[in-house]
């Protein structure tokens, strides 16, 4: 059995996100979704006061927003669907709960064009990610879902024998079986380094099961190569793997995966590439 949890929060981009979730499940067979939501422990006010806030009365409102939703998605998808709340921060108890669950997939909404917003709703998606609790699909806001048949994976073509997250990779692949397209950008050379084509002779051996075309791309901007590729060949989804540093150098320094999770009109799969 597959399974799959869809946190939410009841935002515009985390209902979009649980509707990809159950839609997708429709195509995996023999698969399940969860809803999942946290509600955070609240333990005084703003001057210091304690309140007096019954939690099994939060827990209460949020299992009923929880079920209402489900009744909404049982309309999209007749895959069974769970609901859990739980008190706590989003990150460390979905990490707990994944790991207890042993899911296969998280999938999150995000948004934001301003920074602000990316600080308030997309740090919550990014810091997931950097859990390394399992891979998850990042859903943009507008997206909708499209039944996978072709996905791209960036490579940076760097020490790929050691960063390429094979086992999580492979499972994914074999779960959504999309034709696979490997996407090398680089921006500052006109010939391919015989350093990186060394890297793709590692690579295909790794790969072979699936059959990968190999692309490499001339463009300054990353994002905006990945996205023209990905209009020209009809992509569904984006794989990336994401580097453990640049989730812990702060949330606006540069990152491609976290360039992609905000402009990307495509969903996006980012698996970790550290153990």
């Amino acid at each position: 059995m597959k399974k799959i949890i869809a946190p939410v929060d009841f935002s515009e981009p985390a209902v979009n996100a649980a509707k990809y979730a159950v839609q997708l499940a429709a195509d995996l067979p023999d698969s399940t979704v969860t809803l999942y939501y946290v509600y955070e422990t609240i333990i005084a006010g703003s001057d210091g006061t304690p309140l007096l806030i019954d939690p099994d009365a939060r827990k209460n409102v949020a299992v009923m927003a929880l079920n209402n939703l489900r009744n909404e998605l049982a309309n999209v998808s007749k895959v069974p669907i769970d609901v859990v709340a739980e008190e706590g921060r989003l990150a460390p108890s979905l990490e707990k709960y994944v790991k207890q669950q042993g899911a296969d997939l998280i999938v999150m909404g995000i948004t934001g064009s301003s920074k602000i917003e990316q600080l308030i709703i997309g740090s919550n998606t990014l810091n997931v990610i950097s859990k390394d609790i399992c891979p998850v699909f990042i859903i943009p806001g507008n997206a909708s879902y499209k039944k996978i048949d072709r996905a791209i994976l960036t490579s940076d073509l760097k020490n790929v024998e050691s960063t390429t997250p094979l086992r999580p990779l492979r499972k994914a692949l074999d779960m959504l079986q999309p034709e696979l397209y490997v996407v090398h950008v680089t921006t500052d050379h006109a010939a391919v380094p015989e350093a990186e084509l060394e890297e793709k002779r590692k690579l295909e051996p790794l790969l072979k099961d699936y059959n990968p075309h190999f692309f490499f791309v001339l463009e300054e901007n990353f994002t905006a190569a990945v996205d023209k590729f990905a209009e020209e060949y009809s992509a569904d989804i984006i794989i990336t793997v994401p580097r453990k540093h640049s989730f812990l150098s702060g949330l606006f320094k540069s990152s491609n995966t976290k360039k992609l999770a905000y402009h990307s009109s495509l969903p996006i799969l980012a698996l970790h590439s550290w153990e």
